[in-house]
């Protein structure tokens, strides 16, 4: 080994792994319209009608039952996908996620949904946030499982 190249090598080493950090610690916070993850990924016949959806403060049908809370928090490769695009496919995982635990208690509604990544949480009627990386998208929901008339 050519020790007078080392200085070199290392030098070139630490300049990569100084640029690769940089681009993966990118994470930039999104505000999204809920109308177009809806509309993208068929999302709406992906999710059916068995479970309704309410976010922020839209109003409900009187509530029967309350059934527990809960949160998810879902992510997706965003390598070579633009920012929505990734963004509305961790939104449909979180909302399949939601569902799913809406039929495990049997409950026909989750309600009082709201953005919750890292535990704080945006309450919106018509936008979520997502958080866009270098190479991950996630979106993390929070809501509340009930019955209603």
């Amino acid at each position: 080994m050519n020790y007078r190249m080392l200085p070199a090598i290392l030098a070139c080493a630490l300049a990569t792994l100084g640029v690769t950090a940089t681009a993966q610690a990118r994470d930039t916070k999104l505000l999204l319209p809920l109308s177009a993850a809806m509309s993208a990924n068929d999302a709406k016949v992906r999710l059916g009608d068995s479970v309704k959806f309410y976010f922020g403060n839209q109003p409900t049908p009187p509530v029967l039952e309350r059934l527990g809370a809960d949160k998810t928090n879902q992510k997706t490769n965003s390598f070579g996908k633009s920012a929505e695009t990734a963004c509305n496919w961790a939104f449909l995982s979180a909302m399949l996620r939601l569902q799913q635990r809406a039929h495990e208690l049997g409950a026909n509604a989750v309600i009082n949904i709201v953005s919750n990544y890292k535990n704080v949480e945006m309450s919106s009627d018509t936008q979520f946030e997502c958080h866009d990386g270098a190479i991950m998208s996630g979106v993390a929901l929070k809501g509340e499982f009930v019955k209603l008339k």
